[in-house]
């Protein structure tokens, strides 16, 4: 559904562009992050001939994920049933794991180790668990089921409101919610669209005003397609 109101947003958002006659990309220029292209190969089987003498975030990095295959294969991590999710979830690691053992080691330390390791899987860890807690506290002694249900329109707008901050974290409160049943589909579809991650951050590295423009964009069409199915009932 993402998928589908992404190009017709897009397609949207270029005619409302031109009627304007907004003119984008005034600052935005590309750099090459890379000067050598050996390093660029992301596929190397050749990586793993080293054993014994591979890099150590390698050897960690693997035997973490070979660990999760284990536990999940086994049903003690997951799902105890080998429903949809299990195979997911067991799918996804094989897949990590053949990335992780054929990456050079250049790719391997920059983007999966000092990239996703140490900056992001700490924080979702962090964001997910605390938006667990959030939910369980809130259901048992402040009545948060109540209040969210009486105030579902603010709950909207709040939501849209959040999805602004370019960070993904925040938006994980309002799936908790939508799992537990809390909040309806057109919650979190607002959420879902307004919300970009930091998808955002190197645009707005370069050019704040076609960040807030995208924003604007971004904070009409999911706050329109929200109400809409609010009101319908969804």
């Amino acid at each position: 559904l993402l998928f589908i109101l992404g190009i017709i947003g897009a397609w949207l958002s270029d005619k409302v562009i031109s009627f304007f006659k907004i003119i984008p990309c005034k600052e935005c220029k590309l750099l090459t992050v890379h000067y050598d292209e050996a390093e660029c190969h992301c596929f190397e089987p050749a990586a793993l001939k080293k054993f014994p003498g591979l890099c150590i975030p390698r050897y960690v990095t693997l035997a973490f994920l070979v660990s999760l295959i284990l536990l999940t294969g086994l049903g003690i991590a997951g799902p105890q049933i080998w429903n949809w999710q299990r195979v997911t979830l067991f799918s996804l690691l094989i897949i990590t794991t053949f990335i992780v053992a054929t990456v050079p080691d250049h790719y391997l330390k920059e983007h999966i180790w000092k990239h996703i390791m140490k900056n992001h899987l700490w924080k979702v860890f962090l964001w997910t668990f605390f938006a667990i807690l959030f939910i369980e506290v809130g259901l048992h002694y402040w009545n948060l089921e109540r209040f969210v249900r009486e105030h579902m329109v603010w709950v909207l707008l709040i939501s849209a409101l959040i999805s602004i901050i370019p960070e993904s974290g925040p938006h994980l409160i309002f799936v908790m919610m939508f799992a537990e049943g809390l909040i309806p589909f057109s919650v979190i579809l607002t959420s879902s669209i307004i919300q970009d991650g930091h998808g955002m951050l190197p645009l707005l590295s370069y050019t704040v005003r076609d960040s807030v423009l995208i924003k604007i964009f971004n904070l009409i069409i999911g706050l329109s397609i929200g109400f809409i199915l609010y009101v319908a009932g969804v």
